[in-house]
């Protein structure tokens, strides 16, 4: 396995600390849409709490940046003005783990977009089976738990997946990210 670099390091930290900010964001229009469509509604928008760490580690492309950028994110957040406290430190850390779950089964190999959104999947399952015992899904009648769990997995898979690829690509045909391992790539595909 390759040493990190300090620059990938700053550039994982920087993307938590954005997409904290971001997640930050969110939050009330996942509890207009919990107003509008009850417990469900948050399912709709979740993979946007996934994002980060899909993008961190297709940029970076090495084992622990979806676990470590969703985790930093999430104490970020949490610092600055999430109400949930340090359980939601918990909470990024558990969707970290599902994200890289999809990236160590290639063993940090491959990083296309069934890849990218099986980490979006990850993380919601993760996430779910954690909230399913944390939030008291449970009392819950069980075909109502099964729509929120495939709302998460698809969330997951657009948002964090699709929508996770599509900014790094962007960010890539800038030339910002030449010296990371997407950068690198991209810079082949366009010369080939």
């Amino acid at each position: 396995m390759k040493q990190w670099r300090f620059k990938e390091i700053v550039v994982m930290a920087a993307l938590s600390v954005v997409f904290a900010v971001v997640y930050l964001a969110f939050l009330p229009l996942g509890k207009l849409l919990v107003g509008f469509f009850g417990p469900i509604g948050y399912d709709f928008i979740f993979g946007i709490w996934f994002i980060v760490s899909t993008i961190a580690a297709y940029i970076i492309r090495k084992p622990g940046a979806a676990f470590l950028s969703e985790t930093i994110a999430a104490m970020v957040e949490m610092l600055i003005g999430n109400a949930t406290g340090p359980m939601l430190i918990i909470t990024g850390m558990v969707q970290g783990i599902g994200a890289e779950a999809a990236f160590a089964i290639t063993r940090w190999r491959s990083y296309n977009i069934w890849v990218l959104m099986s980490a979006g999947v990850g993380s919601a399952l993760t996430s779910f089976v954690y909230g399913y015992f944390v939030s008291g899904y449970a009392v819950l009648e069980t075909g109502y738990v099964m729509a929120m769990l495939a709302t998460r997995m698809i969330s997951g898979a657009l948002i964090a997946g699709l929508i996770g690829k599509a900014i790094s690509d962007n960010l890539a045909k800038t030339g910002v990210l030449d010296s990371f391992a997407l950068g690198k790539v991209y810079r082949r595909k366009n010369a080939a």
